[in-house]
């Protein structure tokens, strides 16, 4: 569920690329991610309804090794969420919720309920604290909860801002619209996904996720760490309408099509989500390219990633679900992925690394801190492996291009190593940052 950030190249549009969609690129890209066991999953292209491509690696289960396919069904996080959205304006559509109605009816525990609207929540303008931003979440995220005992959670939450002075994702918010959505129909929020959205759009491989089930098609989640690693599972009681729902790139595509030809709820309706405020719409993100904009969502839990991207000029749909990109990240593929449909140019990745011994590592081991930047990095190993954990964040495993230089793909880092000075440099999108040990 935890935010992912999608950084997207500008691109200039014309209607006619498609019919030389350069198929030849993203086989490469996949086959040289397969080649170097750099990224498992799936993506899925359509335009105007009719999918143009298909492509899948690596594994559902990598100790039996069952590979994937295109119909694998892979947790998708908070893509969930515009489904969410999608559900409550169908909601406000049969008069049965008012955005502008306060929570305190639901939720009198919540910390300024009697201010909050359903809106807010929407655009993550409430305020509400994000539970899984605290400490002890992973001490229990992979046990059920209640609704009380996730309520009781997200009250106890230190109150961010107040209501609608700004936006700030919280995943609280789209847990307490699910359960606004099952006290208002007075079923599960995994039944009224069913009833509302998926029957009426024909969805085959959509479903409010349990327990992973490979006989059922659907992958168990992998962190990269030298190889691949299992994840722990999230229990899908917690999450629900935030990002518990399980899909495919096939169905993902036909969902947002579905949404923007104005089958879920009405295209005003549909309008009011696309309207981003402080960065947030409802449900849905906007992707700006030049004078064009795709709007989507993207997702991640456990070890999966995910996002869905549509433009509405060119009715182009795109989904990427992994069950492993901390090789390679999502962003990077859909890059490949547009620059094959608008004829734009791409770099393939290098992926060169050496091998380092664990004592070479020692003197770079500590807490990093820098003047330029509010952030504290630590950086640890794993036998013969760096890792680096920024302040808040989750830690990424690092591979060495040379003796004292590291590099994490999936974000485009690069940390450069200077023992005698205790000096750090961090490279990302064009910047470099100086950080010293502490």
């Amino acid at each position: 569920m935890k935010k992912i950030i999608t950084c997207l190249c500008a691109l200039i549009v014309t209607s006619t690329f498609s019919q030389t969609f350069n198929t030849k690129r993203l086989d490469s890209l996949f086959a040289l991610l397969e080649k170097n066991n750099k990224f498992m999953g799936s993506i899925a292209i359509a335009e105007n309804g009719k999918t143009i491509y298909t492509k899948s690696i690596g594994f559902d289960d990598i100790a039996s090794s069952k590979k994937s396919s295109i119909n694998t069904k892979y947790r998708i996080g908070s893509i969930s969420k515009t489904f969410t959205a999608s559900l409550i304006f169908k909601a406000v559509e049969e008069k049965k919720i008012d955005l502008n109605q306060t929570i305190d009816k639901y939720f009198p525990t919540i910390k300024n309920a009697k201010t909050i609207t359903i809106s807010n929540l929407l655009n993550h303008r409430s305020g509400i604290y994000d539970f899984t931003s605290n400490p002890d979440y992973l001490k229990w995220n992979t046990q059920p909860q209640s609704r009380a005992k996730m309520t009781e959670r997200i009250a106890a939450g230190d109150v961010v801002f107040e209501p609608n002075t700004k936006g700030k994702y919280s995943n609280s918010n789209y847990i307490l619209l699910s359960y606004i959505l099952e006290d208002i129909y007075k079923k599960s929020y995994g039944e009224i996904l069913n009833l509302k959205i998926i029957k009426p759009l024909k969805l085959k491989n959509t479903y409010l996720g349990g327990k992973i089930n490979l006989e059922n098609n659907e992958a168990y989640s992998y962190t990269l760490s030298g190889k691949w690693e299992k994840e722990t599972e999230t229990d899908m009681s917690i999450p629900l309408g935030a990002g518990a729902i399980v899909s495919n790139p096939t169905d993902l595509n036909q969902f947002i099509e579905g949404l923007f030809a104005g089958k879920i709820v009405s295209i005003e309706h549909l309008n009011e989500m696309k309207t981003i405020k402080d960065k947030y719409g409802m449900g849905i993100m906007e992707l700006p390219y030049f004078e064009r904009k795709s709007y989507g969502h993207n997702g991640a839990i456990d070890g999966f990633r995910s996002l869905l991207d549509y433009f509405p000029e060119e009715k182009l749909a795109l989904a990427i679900t992994s069950n492993g990109a901390m090789g390679y990240d999502n962003n990077s593929v859909l890059l490949c992925a547009l620059s094959s449909y608008f004829n734009k140019p791409f770099t393939m990745p290098v992926f060169t690394s050496i091998t380092v011994t664990a004592e070479t590592l020692d003197p770079y081991l500590g807490t990093y801190g820098s003047a330029q930047i509010p952030l504290k990095i630590d950086i640890t190993k794993k036998d013969n492996i760096l890792v680096a954990q920024a302040t808040g964040q989750p830690s990424f495993p690092l591979e060495a291009t040379a003796a004292n230089i590291f590099k994490f793909d999936a974000a485009g880092i690069i940390l450069e190593f200077n023992p005698d000075k205790k000096e750090m440099i961090l490279k990302q999108g064009g910047k470099e940052f100086t950080f010293n040990k502490q």
